[in-house]
């Protein structure tokens, strides 16, 4: 694909086809995803690569501890936990496509609930990425964007080869059983949850495309001649 293609054509999948992914092929993506900006070249990035039996049993755990109240666990999080005004609207806004793509109703409690733990289990999907950082860096104002930075080159370079990916957080919202079935060492924060596979071309959700604001909001120029 050609970059634009990558960019403009990339969407978030939370459907996937069983088929694996062979180990070269996330090498090959996860050497791409490595030529990300990183400030002063510190490169925090860590990944943890898993399939198979090991992601099934943090798909159990993280399923069985939610579903009995065990509260949230997150190591990295920052800012307000909930969003409000111009943000929780986007936020709404996707939500609304993702569940009229589905099907599910307003007061569907049970196919609500089943949407939720589609997020906890990384949405069924052959392959998770744990993204993890060095922890003698916490609380660097630059590791996140660095993360983000290379997390973001991830799921475009997965694009390219014809895999799909989202970025998600249920997938570790328990991270002690992500920690010890992942075998993550203590010297390294657990961020982020990247589900990866093969797009399911029938699953609904799939077909969505989140909305952008435009560069007259997003953008200020100066210096200009207009």
């Amino acid at each position: 694909m050609q970059y634009d293609e990558v960019i403009l054509g990339r969407r978030s999948i939370r459907g996937f086809t069983p088929d694996p992914v062979p180990r070269e092929l996330i090498e090959e993506i996860l050497t791409l995803a490595m030529r990300a900006p990183s400030s002063m070249n510190t490169q925090p990035w860590n990944f943890h690569v898993i399939t198979g039996e090991p992601l099934d049993r943090i798909r159990a755990g993280n399923t069985e501890r939610n579903l009995a109240g065990v509260p949230h666990s997150r190591e990295f999080r920052t800012g307000a936990e909930k969003f409000t005004g111009t943000h929780r609207d986007r936020q709404v806004r996707v939500a609304k496509q993702l569940f009229g793509a589905m099907g599910i109703a307003r007061d569907d409690v049970d196919m609500r609930q089943d949407w939720v733990l589609r997020g906890f289990r990384q949405f069924d999907a052959p392959v998770c990425v744990i993204v993890t950082y060095d922890r003698i860096l916490d609380g660097s104002d630059d590791t996140p964007f660095d993360c983000g930075a290379v997390s973001t080159a991830l799921v475009n370079a997965a694009w390219s080869r014809g895999l799909g990916a989202v970025i998600n957080s249920q997938g570790i919202m328990q991270s002690p059983v992500v920690r010890e079935h992942a075998s993550i060492p203590d010297d390294q924060v657990i961020m982020k949850s990247i589900a990866l596979g093969w797009p399911d071309e029938t699953f609904p959700a799939n077909t969505v495309v989140s909305e952008r604001k435009s560069i007259a909001e997003a953008a200020t120029f100066v210096g200009f001649d207009r």
